[in-house]
């Protein structure tokens, strides 16, 4: 049996993880060796190379120690069918916004419309920074949409399978509004805010991921690795 005497003083990786595999769902200690392990494996992340194996490991057991059983998540890749409807949702979306660019209602529109859904929805189970972070992010002008827009177009119609970006797309079937956070090694990362009943889309760098989120109030955490255009689905806390 290994002598876990001195585990309160360690900075180890991988000794905080298995005594914490081992010891009894109750033991005290966990309440300061969950939140030093999670601190230990970021800071590993932020400064790993990228070619370093151990990243994806790491990303694993940060998703397992930051995520609760009460959020259910779906994984799908997207097929052609999905692909296609996605195609023709943003060519529309994308002929309807190019009409406003230049237009000063169209921002005002948009702020009118983002404050209607934002009233209509749970966002209130977000805290007082996500809820500020959440408007920040969906306040975009017209010309910034089109040319995010044009951006996943591009991901969608490209087949190269050595292209160095993916698409993702996410599904939020939750009753509350979310953000998805999406962090790579060192200060890769990504923010994508998604309001209830919607599902938004993000192009990003290819390469291993740590996906995190709170969905109504619950803790979404998932490892990822993106070579190809993937969609994850997250419903309400239990279904």
């Amino acid at each position: 049996m290994k002598d876990y005497s001195l585990i309160m003083r360690s900075t180890n990786i991988y000794e905080i993880d298995a005594y914490l595999k081992n010891a009894h769902p109750d033991d005290p200690k966990r309440i300061i060796l969950k939140p030093r392990l999670i601190k230990l494996l970021k800071e590993y992340i932020k400064t790993a190379h990228p070619a370093d194996q151990r990243v994806v490991d790491f990303q694993e057991k940060l998703a397992l120690l930051r995520s609760k059983p009460s959020t259910k998540i779906s994984f799908e890749e997207m097929g052609e069918i999905i692909k296609q409807k996605q195609i023709a949702k943003y060519k529309e979306e994308l002929e309807a916004k190019s009409q406003n660019i230049g237009q000063q209602g169209a921002v005002a529109q948009n702020s009118a419309t983002l404050s209607s859904t934002v009233k209509t929805t749970a966002s209130a189970l977000l805290d007082t920074d996500e809820q500020e972070e959440f408007l920040m992010l969906m306040s975009v002008s017209p010309m910034e949409h089109k040319n995010k827009t044009v951006q996943i177009l591009n991901s969608l119609f490209d087949n190269d399978p050595n292209g160095k970006e993916s698409i993702v797309m996410i599904e939020n079937k939750s009753d509350c509004n979310m953000i998805m956070r999406i962090e790579g090694v060192g200060n890769t990362r990504y923010r994508l805010a998604v309001p209830s009943k919607e599902e938004s889309a993000i192009v990003v760098q290819k390469g291993s991921y740590l996906f995190s989120s709170k969905v109504c109030g619950a803790e979404y955490a998932s490892q990822k690795t993106l070579q190809k255009p993937i969609m994850v689905s997250l419903n309400n806390p239990g279904q």
